[in-house]
């Protein structure tokens, strides 16, 4: 359908953020990389001891991720018999994620999936992803997906979020304020 208004034959195209424009080149820049670090590891050490470090990382990366799930399933089957919520399973999917990397093939990620194994580790990589993820929660733009997340963390003073909405009968007072709410 056209409208008879002039079109542009150079329409500009909405900008893509940083890391969908980055984070190829980066995932390219690693295999290339891992595949570089394994070669020389083959030439120093032969080609079995890299197949050998291979399915010892891809075993222990199993073992770590089954490990965790275990954990996890077992403190949820706790929380729920004591009729509380979970804690945080932050510890526990940090060590997933340290698993699964542990089990991808290359030197790279079996050194980022050890270290995702230590108890401090663990703790910075924890407090920075929530600081990120505060900032985010912080900047959202009203309608976003962040500022869902926002509302839904609205709690009552003992920690329990309250679902629903406020709806008030009162009338404004003149300065367009609202008495405050009473039980």
């Amino acid at each position: 359908m056209t409208t008879g208004a002039p079109t542009s034959p150079y329409t500009t195209r909405p900008r893509r953020s940083r890391l969908r424009r980055y984070l190829p080149l980066g995932i390219a820049a690693w295999l290339v990389l891992e595949i570089w670090l394994l070669t020389l590891v083959a030439g120093a050490a032969g080609g079995l001891t890299v197949f050998l470090l291979l399915v010892a990382g891809f075993v222990a990366g199993s073992v770590v991720i089954k490990r965790a799930g275990r954990r996890a399933f077992q403190s949820l089957n706790e929380a729920l018999q004591q009729g509380g919520s979970p804690e945080r399973g932050g510890g526990n999917g940090l060590m997933m994620l340290g698993g699964l990397l542990l089990m991808i093939p290359g030197m790279v990620s079996d050194v980022a999936g050890l270290l995702l194994l230590l108890p401090p580790v663990q703790k910075a990589v924890s407090r920075f992803a929530e600081n990120a993820l505060e900032k985010r929660l912080r900047t959202a733009t009203p309608g976003s997906l962040g500022d869902a997340f926002q509302q839904a963390r609205m709690h009552r003073p003992d920690g329990k979020v309250v679902q629903g909405e406020v709806i008030r009968e009162d009338r404004p007072e003149p300065g367009g304020q609202y008495p405050p709410l009473t039980r």
